[in-house]
C-alpha cells in the first residue's frame, strides 16, 4: 500500500511540476507567490498537516499513531509547494500519508501498543524507501530519525520496517517504471590508502560547519516569520515571493534537487558561482521551512553537500572530487537529522558509491559535531515529559 500511494503521489507530482515548470524566467516569481498563497489557503481551510517534527512527536508520544485526517491537507499543500519549486522534497508528505496508512491498518487488525507503533513505523519506512530507492537505508532512516541518539529505541519495528520497505520499493518501481541503479552520477572514486579516511573526517568537519550555519539561519528566519502574527497563507505567500526571487536569480536552486544534483555535477561552475549557489540554496531551504511551505529537507541537504564537495575540489584541484562530494553529502545530513547509519547507506545507494567506510567516517563526524539541541526538536524530548 505504501508503494502504491507513493507511486500515485509521484505521478501526480510529475504532472504538477511539468505544468508549473513552464513558467520560468521572471514568471517564476508570480508562480511561486500564487502557489504559496493557494497552499496556505488550503491549510487555513482544511487544517494544519504538521511537519516532520510532528510525525516524530506522534510516533514517540502519541502511542505511535499518525492521524489520517491530516492527509488531504498535507497532500494538496505539498503538491503545490513541491511542484512549484520549493526547496523541500516529497519525503515528509509521503511519510505522513504512508505512516498514517500503517496506523489505520494497525487499528483495522486491532493492534495495540508496540505492535501498532511498529505498523506506523513500517508505513513511514515504505514512504522513505519509495522516494530514496533504498530499502535498507529507508527502513533504518524511519527508525533512526525518531531519536537524536537512541537508534534502536523501537527495535521491535526493525523487521516490519524492512519487510514494508522491500515491498514498497517493488510496487513503487512497477507503478512508475523505475529502473535499478544510482540516481546521481558522481565522478569515479579510486581508493588511495588510509589517508582517505582522514580526508573523510576533514570533509565531515567542513560540512558540519555548514550544517551549523543552516540550522542557525533557519532559527533566525523562524524568529523573523514569528515576529508578527499573520495568517498562514500570507506567511506562505511572502515565502513564495522570496523563493521566486532566488529561483529567478539562480534557477538551479529551484525544486528539491532530485534532478538538479546531476545538473550540478555535470555543469562547469566557477568557484564564486558555486559559493553563491551554496548560500542561496541554504537560504531557499531555510525560507521554505520557516514560511510554512510543506515538504522534507533531506534531498535538498544532499544537494548542499554536493555543492560543498565541489567547492572543496575547486579550491584544491588535486584531491579526489568524488570523495569530497560524497563525504560532504553524508556529513551535512547527519549533522541536521542525526541519522549517521541510514545516511551512509542512502548516500551509497543514491550515488552508487561502493566504499562505505569513508562515508561512515564522514557521517559520524557530522553526527558527533552536531549542535547539542537537535534541529528536529521532538527528537530530544523524553517519555517522562
Amino acid at each position: 500500500m505504501g508503494g502504491l500511494i507513493a507511486g500515485i503521489y509521484w505521478i501526480v507530482l510529475e504532472v504538477v511540476v511539468h505544468f508549473l515548470g513552464q513558467f520560468d524566467g521572471w514568471l517564476v516569481i508570480p508562480t511561486m507567490t500564487i502557489s504559496g498563497l493557494l497552499a496556505g489557503i488550503i491549510i487555513h481551510i482544511i487544517g494544519d498537516p504538521g511537519e516532520i517534527s510532528l510525525i516524530v512527536n506522534n510516533i514517540r508520544f502519541n502511542k505511535g499513531k499518525l492521524d489520517p485526517k491530516r492527509n488531504p491537507s498535507m497532500i494538496l499543500s505539498s503538491l503545490l509547494c513541491v511542484g512549484s519549486g520549493g526547496s523541500l522534497g516529497p519525503e515528509a508528505p509521503l511519510v505522513q500519508v504512508t505512516g498514517s496508512t500503517g496506523t489505520w491498518m494497525g487499528k483495522l487488525f486491532r493492534l495495540k501498543g508496540e505492535e501498532l507503533r511498529s505498523m506506523s513505523i513500517a508505513g513511514m519506512a515504505a514512504g522513505f524507501t519509495a522516494l530514496f530507492g533504498a530499502p535498507l537505508g529507508g527502513s533504518l532512516f524511519a527508525l533512526e530519525i525518531l531519536h537524536h541518539k537512541h537508534v534502536v529505541q523501537y527495535y521491535k519495528a526493525i523487521t516490519p520496517a524492512l519487510v514494508s520497505s522491500l515491498f514498497s520499493y517493488v510496487v513503487f518501481a512497477l507503478v512508475i517504471s523505475l529502473g535499478l541503479g544510482a540516481l546521481w552520477h558522481v565522478p569515479v572514486y579510486e581508493y588511495e590508502g588510509m589517508f582517505d579516511f582522514g580526508l573523510a573526517v576533514l570533509y565531515g568537519i567542513i560540512a558540519a560547519a555548514v550544517g551549523w550555519f543552516f540550522i542557525y539561519l533557519t532559527k533566525s528566519f523562524k524568529k523573523i516569520f514569528e515576529w508578527k502574527t499573520m495568517p498562514i497563507y500570507i506567511k506562505m505567500m511572502i515565502g513564495g515571493v522570496i523563493l521566486g526571487l532566488i529561483s529567478y536569480a539562480f534557477p538551479i536552486t529551484r525544486y528539491f534537487s532530485h534532478y538538479e544534483v546531476n545538473e550540478l555535477l555535470t555543469t562547469q561552475y566557477t568557484l564564486w558561482m558555486l559559493i553563491a549557489i551554496l548560500f542561496f540554496k541554504i537560504m531557499a531551504i531555510s525560507i521554505t521551512v520557516t514560511s510554512g511551505w510543506r515538504g522534507g529537507f533531506i534531498i535538498p541537504l544532499f544537494f548542499v553537500g554536493a555543492t560543498i564537495g565541489l567547492i572543496i575540489s575547486e579550491i584544491f584541484p588535486d584531491i579526489n572530487a568524488s570523495l569530497a562530494i560524497i563525504c560532504s553529502m553524508a556529513a551535512i545530513n547527519s549533522t541536521v537529522t542525526r541519522t549517521p547509519m541510514s545516511t551512509t547507506i542512502l548516500v551509497a545507494t543514491l550515488t552508487g558509491f561502493t566504499y562505505l567506510t569513508p562515508i561512515l567516517f564522514a557521517s559520524l563526524t557530522g553526527y558527533f559535531l552536531a549542535p547539542k539541541l537537535p534541529f528536529i526538536a521532538s527528537q530530544l524530548r523524553e517519555e517522562k515529559e
